[in-house]
C-alpha cells in the first residue's frame, strides 16, 4: 500500500442532501532533485515525467471522480459506470508513479538480509531476477510496467507485466515492491527507440532500502 498526500473537501448539502465528504489527490514531491539519478536518467525526462505526466494523471482522477461522484448523487449508475475506463488508467498512473520515484535513488547500494534470501529462494540470484524482469519489461507491448511483487498468499517473490496504467495489487494481487515504467515518456528523450538500455540501465539507481522496506510490510 502507498499513501500519497490528500487535501479534504467538504460540501454541506441542504434538506435531504447528505454531506459529502471526498479526499482530493495531489502531486507528490519528489524525495530528490530533478537531476539526482543522472546520468541513467536526465534531470529532463525527470522533470517533464513528474510535472506533466503524472500531474496530469493526478488531475484527471480528480476529475474522474468528481464527476462519478456527481452521477452517484443523482442515480446515473450508467453515467457512473462510464467514469470507470478513466478512474482505472489514472488513478492507476497515480499509484503506480507514486511507488517509482521512491523505488529509485542515485546510490541505492544492494539487496541484503531476508530480501536477498528471499531473492536467492525465489529466483536463483540477483543476476537471475535481474535478468527475468529485465527481459518482462522489455517485452511488455506498447506501454505498461514491469513489477517485481509479493505473493501473499504463496509467500514468495514473483514477476509480472501490466498494461497501460494497470496498477500491480489490483490487477494481480501481488504487492508492489518495484516497478520499471516502459511507457516512452520514460526514457524516450535519452535512450530513443532503445528501450533495452533503458531497462538494463535503471538497475543502478534502485533504492533497494526502500524495496526492502516494501517486502517486510508485505510480509
Amino acid at each position: 500500500m502507498f499513501a500519497v498526500r490528500t487535501r479534504c473537501l467538504t460540501q454541506l448539502g441542504h434538506g435531504k442532501d447528505l454531506v459529502a465528504k471526498r479526499l482530493k489527490h495531489v502531486l507528490p514531491d519528489l524525495p530528490y532533485d530533478y537531476n539526482a539519478l543522472e546520468p541513467i536518467i536526465s534531470a529532463e525526462i525527470m522533470q517533464i515525467h513528474h510535472q506533466k505526466h503524472h500531474a496530469t494523471y493526478v488531475s484527471n482522477l480528480n476529475q474522474a471522480e468528481e464527476k462519478t461522484q456527481e452521477a452517484l448523487a443523482k442515480g446515473d449508475i450508467r453515467a457512473a459506470i462510464g467514469f470507470q475506463g478513466a478512474l482505472k488508467f489514472n488513478g492507476g498512473g497515480h499509484i503506480n508513479h507514486s511507488i517509482f520515484w521512491t523505488t529509485l535513488c542515485k546510490d541505492g547500494g544492494e539487496p541484503s538480509g531476508e530480501l536477498l534470501a528471499a531473492i536467492k529462494r525465489d529466483f536463483g540470484s540477483l543476476q537471475n531476477l535481474q535478468q527475468k524482469l529485465s527481459t518482462a519489461s522489455i517485452g511488455v507491448q506498447g506501454s505498461g510496467w514491469g513489477w517485481l511483487g509479493y505473493n501473499k498468499a504463496e509467500k514468495r517473490l514473483q514477476v509480472a507485466t501490466c498494461p497501460n496504467q494497470d496498477p500491480l495489487e489490483p490487477t494481480t494481487g501481488l504487492v508492489p515492491l518495484f516497478g520499471i515504467d516502459v511507457w516512452e515518456h520514460a526514457y524516450y528523450l535519452q535512450y530513443k527507440n532503445v528501450r533495452p538500455d533503458y531497462v538494463n540501465a535503471i538497475w543502478k539507481i534502485v533504492n533497494w532500502k526502500n524495496v526492502d522496506e516494501r517486502f517486510q510490510a508485505a510480509k
